[in-house]
């Protein structure tokens, strides 16, 4: 058995091997930048300070590794279409040729998704939960949050949201290979809205705004994703299978 598997694990090291050097290049690439890489990202909580307050650092070594952290995460952007085009490899030899061309389609359209989830929630959802945040305090104590934790923060946040962003994506690629239909989607409707909104509560600012506009995109692509597998491997009806019979 183990024989059997050593083709694959070679080619999952290959192509992981590929999309660790990308992101190595392109963290390369975004470290030059890293200034005014974390002047976008800090954009937000500066909006949301109130007078007086400011960002700062507590430890020496903490700008750097701020800005290790920072290139880290715009390389990881910018490497995504070869990581998602090496996916696409790692699982092509198991598709049929008619199924081997949405190749380019699935790429752009997952990375296309991810940025739409991520500008989702650096626009919207930052911007609202911080203000929430910071001004539910203010009038006790003054703002001087760590440029360190912060950013921690917003790419946990970016991630997240980039990520479940994916799931029509997801769907049209199990869909596609016969994994779920519409009914299955259906089916597990109920349950699927409690999940999102117990991720939602994990990964978004303690808030009740923050975590609504979460769930409620969430549960509208999962309609979405609904629609797609009813398009792409649409459920057979038990009356359609007594009528082949």
């Amino acid at each position: 058995m183990f024989e059997e598997l050593k083709p694959h694990i070679a080619e999952l090291r290959k192509r992981l091997t590929i999309s660790i050097i990308s992101v190595i290049v392109a963290f390369l690439a975004c470290f030059a930048f890293w200034e005014p890489i974390l002047a976008w990202m800090s954009a937000p909580l500066k909006a949301a300070l109130p007078s007086g307050s400011e960002i700062i650092f507590t430890q020496v070594q903490e700008v750097f590794f701020t800005a290790m952290k920072v290139a880290f995460f715009a390389g990881l952007i910018v490497a995504l279409p070869v990581i998602f085009w090496q996916f696409w490899l790692f699982v092509a030899p198991g598709l049929y040729d008619n199924e081997k061309k949405y190749v380019i389609p699935f790429v752009i359209s997952a990375t296309l998704m991810f940025l739409v989830g991520a500008s989702f929630c650096y626009y919207l959802v930052i911007p609202l939960g911080f203000e929430f945040l910071i001004a539910f305090g203010g009038k006790l104590f003054t703002a001087l949050p760590s440029i360190g934790e912060y950013v921690g923060f917003f790419t946990k946040l970016l991630v997240a949201f980039g990520a479940a962003f994916e799931l029509p994506v997801i769907t049209f690629f199990l869909a596609k290979i016969g994994l779920v239909d519409d009914e299955m989607l259906k089916k597990y409707f109920r349950h699927s809205i409690v999940l999102i909104f117990v991720f939602a509560a994990v990964v978004t600012p303690p808030d009740v705004i923050s975590q609504l506009l979460m769930a409620f995109p969430l549960i509208g692509l999962y309609a979405i994703s609904i629609y797609i597998a009813k398009k792409i491997n649409p459920a057979v009806k038990d009356n359609e299978n007594s009528d082949d019979e």
